[in-house]
């Protein structure tokens, strides 16, 4: 089922009453079934959630997304209690071997790497090296293609000079919007897949509680970078509106394609990090993740 993404730029009251999500604003009053939420983005720094609301959105397992004084996403709420056999789940990916993780890393740089060239072949520039570097990824990309193709592609994937940064002004801007609410999704996906999300496969920085996130969502990363120059052919604008924002967030319903199935993004994602989770628990050594284009 896609859950709903609900997101509030102006002042509200959100509490909970007989299993619904009860929004109060100045103008009106209306429900939604928490059940049909997926993520809930709070913008508005006079907002009002009551912790009833916030303990039934987390049963749930809705990411509650908390934006900072400049608009930006800066911090999440999720369950840390979302699956069943969650200790067991948390061993395996605790005792994971290196060999195991490095061959995880090798197949999730090879996909990013393939959905990076499709992307560039999607908008018409297809003389490129990039099914060639992910043909040839090492176990553990040891020899880093990654960035060999993470250097090609941004050259190319603007019709101008563009230097990718994390913290940076347009497209930059909207680039680093849409990867925050992607890794929010992730994130939400490891929770209910019984995984810690701090402990990552490459990721290890000690100061970042998501390392496993930023994993898994490399291959997703280019449905981001699509949805950008799509903004950029409707839009004038080279500030985050909220009709921007709107159109980042509806990349979590975004059609993706596996071999035997088309998949909104955010069961996309369920396929993904369930399948980490066997080849932790050692019933196959294969990461599931999609096509992004057919």
């Amino acid at each position: 089922m896609i859950k709903r993404t609900l997101f509030f730029g102006n002042k509200c009251s959100l509490t909970t009453k007989d299993e619904q999500l009860v929004i109060k604003t100045e103008l009106r009053e209306t429900s939604v079934p928490i059940e049909d939420i997926g993520f809930v983005v709070i913008e508005h720094q006079e907002s009002y959630l009551s912790i009833p609301a916030l303990n039934k959105l987390s049963e749930n397992n809705v990411a509650v997304i908390f934006c900072d004084a400049k608009h930006m996403p800066n911090s999440m709420l999720l369950n840390l209690n979302a699956h069943h056999i969650q200790h067991e789940i948390f061993k395996t990916q605790i005792e994971a071997s290196e060999p195991l993780k490095k061959q995880l890393w090798q197949q999730t740089i090879k996909a990013k790497i393939t959905n990076q060239a499709h992307l560039l072949d999607k908008i018409n520039k297809t003389q490129h090296p990039l099914d060639y570097l992910a043909a040839n990824v090492l176990s553990g990309d040891t020899d880093n293609r990654e960035a060999v193709a993470a250097a090609y592609y941004w050259r190319n994937i603007f019709d101008f000079d563009f230097k990718r940064e994390r913290f940076g002004d347009f497209p930059n801007l909207f680039l680093n919007y849409g990867y925050i609410v992607l890794r929010a999704a992730v994130a939400r996906a490891l929770s209910g897949s019984g995984m810690l999300n701090t402990l990552g496969i490459h990721h290890k920085n000690k100061y970042n509680a998501f390392c496993l996130a930023d994993d898994i969502m490399e291959p997703y990363r280019p449905l981001v970078d699509a949805k950008v120059i799509s903004i950029m052919g409707k839009y004038s604008d080279k500030e985050l509106t909220t009709a921007i924002k709107s159109e980042l967030l509806s990349v979590l319903t975004e059609t993706v394609y596996f071999d035997d199935k088309v998949s909104p993004l955010m069961v996309a994602l369920t396929t993904t990090t369930s399948s980490l989770q066997q080849c932790f628990s050692g019933s196959t050594r294969k990461l599931i993740y999609p096509k992004l284009w057919n």
